[in-house]
Order: C-alpha cells, then structure tokens, then sequence
C-alpha cells in the first residue's frame, strides 16, 4: 500500500516560500510548539476539525450525529458574548470520526487534514508546470515539519525531482542529521528557520532545544547545499537589534551557499484558526510588524554582507 501523510493544504501559485511560482505542500505534524505558530493546524499530528462560530446556526445536527459526546449542546444564536468559553467541540472526547463534519450543512464544520499518498500530491503540483518552466520555481515542502515523516518526504521529494520539478524543503531543522542528509539528494534549496540563539529562549517559546538544528545548518552548509535561512521577527522574542547582532555573526560562518537571509514580520491574521480550533493564542492581542519596524534588524544583516529581504 502507498503511503500517506496527512496533508492540511496544497496551495497553488505560492510566491513567497523560495524562487518563482510554486506549488506548497503542508503536511501535518510537527515536534515544535512555537508560541507566535502561524499555522497552529499544522501542529498535531492527527485531523482536527474547525468549528466556523459565524456559519454555525446552532441546529443541533452535529449534537446529534455525535455519539462521543463530544458536541457541547447548542446554545441561543447571538449569546456568544455569556459563553465567551463556550466551543463546539470537546476535544478530549472527540475521536476524528468526523460524523459532527458530514452532519453540518451549514460549512460550520470542516475537516482540517486529509491522507494523501505522493501520487495524489505530485498530481496537483504538476497542474502548475507551466508556471514553474517560466518562473523557475517547483514545489515546497513545509508543514508543520517535514522531517517528522522522513520516508514519506524523501519519497516526495524524489519523485517530484524524477519529474523535473524544482524542490525546497522548508525545514526547522529539529531532527537527526541522518534524516537531512538522506533528503539532500532531492532537495535543490532549503529553507531552513532560525528563531533565536539562545538554547534557553528557544526551549521556553517552541518547546525544543535549539542545539541540533544549529548544529544541522552547520553541516548543511558544510555539506554546500544552497540555503535561503528564514526568521520569524517576533515581538519581545528575537526583535532586538543585540540579538540579530548575534544572529548576523552566526549565519557570517556559513559560507557562500547561504544565498538569502528573510525576515519574516510577526503578523496576527491566524487568529481565527485559532478560534476556529479552540485554542488560546497568547498573540492574539498584539499587533502585526510593519516592514519599517524591521529596519534596524534588516541593517545589522546587510552589514555583514548577508542577502537580506523582508517577507521572503
């Protein structure tokens, strides 16, 4: 039998995740939970389902079709202010069954991740071909975290590249050495996310330790494989120009194939996955970066001689 991965979306004429128009595969799971996630849907490793509060008629279809219990009864239209804490979904009880999902008629409920073999994948990437030819760009890969399904991804990735498409792995880089080193064969740019210096900050905002994937992007570039280093500017986290000085003298060491260096302004437009998924977001309140906020970081960067672009 083939195998699947969980698939969250496949986004046409993408042209902001590496060079030219392309084709971004998001698969779903991923070992990091990072505070400011832009794509909190990607993080678990299973389907989940989004509950749409302003389609919801609050019918009592999915109530019933439920037979976890893991609807919470319907409460009156336009009391959503005396249920501030209220959810359709009690997610310690729900079981993915997704019977709440089929009974909707309202698109209130929607399934969020869907199996997808690399034939069923590489079917939609090659829709864009054309595109590709002229823009030279191809598919990437992202998530979530690629690397959490090493034998799917290199799958992938080989056979995207057997077909001519152009390959980026867009990667955080929090896996053995072993499995990046098996991918990059296949993989023409990585796209490889670098939050933060310290080992400490990086535990308490993503969950992991920073060590490896420092490490990784060392061998990376050791290993001449062209790289495009992303990172996320975030408020009160890595915005300091003392802390991007720190940055700057790290990416210094990595040679000539670091090709680009992108800065990537914190912006709040996921709150409603979020909502839609009943999850608190301790951002939801703070405001997106605008591109002259990051001036100064975009300074100490091309001081150093490094490429350097706001938002990819």
């Amino acid at each position: 039998m083939d195998r699947e991965v969980i698939v969250t979306n496949i986004q046409r004429y993408s042209i902001n995740d590496g060079p030219g128009i392309r084709t971004t595969v998001f698969l779903k799971g991923c070992a990091l939970n990072c505070a400011w996630c832009h794509n909190p849907e990607c993080i678990s490793f299973t389907p989940e389902i989004y509950w749409k509060q302003s389609l919801c008629r609050q019918c009592g279809r999915c109530f019933d079709a439920c037979e976890q219990g893991a609807i919470q009864p319907p409460i009156a239209l336009g009391q959503d202010d005396d249920h501030q804490h209220y959810h359709k979904i009690d997610a310690s009880r729900c079981n993915q069954c997704m019977a709440c999902v089929e009974a909707c008629i309202y698109d209130a409920l929607v399934r969020v991740g869907e199996p997808k073999t690399v034939e069923e994948i590489l079917e939609e990437v090659e829709r864009d071909l054309p595109f590709y030819l002229n823009s030279g760009g191809g598919m990437t890969v992202t998530g979530g975290e690629p690397t959490a399904f090493p034998e799917f991804t290199v799958d992938l990735l080989r056979e995207a590249k057997e077909r001519g498409i152009h390959n980026c792995l867009d990667t955080s880089g929090f896996c053995d050495w072993e499995i990046l080193d098996g991918m990059r064969p296949y993989v023409d740019i990585f796209l490889y996310d670098v939050k933060c210096l310290s080992g400490k900050q990086h535990i308490l905002r993503t969950g992991v330790n920073n060590s490896p994937i420092l490490a990784n992007l060392t061998r990376l570039a050791e290993a001449g494989e062209e790289i495009i280093v992303r990172i996320p500017v975030i408020p009160g986290f890595n915005d300091a120009v003392e802390q991007m000085e720190k940055v700057a003298d790290f990416l210094e060491r990595l040679g000539p194939n670091l090709l680009q260096v992108d800065l990537l302004p914190f912006h709040n437009w996921c709150q409603d996955k979020y909502r839609w998924l009943g999850l608190e977001w301790e951002y939801r309140d703070t405001g997106s970066i605008s591109v002259s906020e990051v001036d100064d970081l975009l300074d100490v960067l091309e001081d150093r001689g490094l490429n350097t672009t706001i938002g990819g």
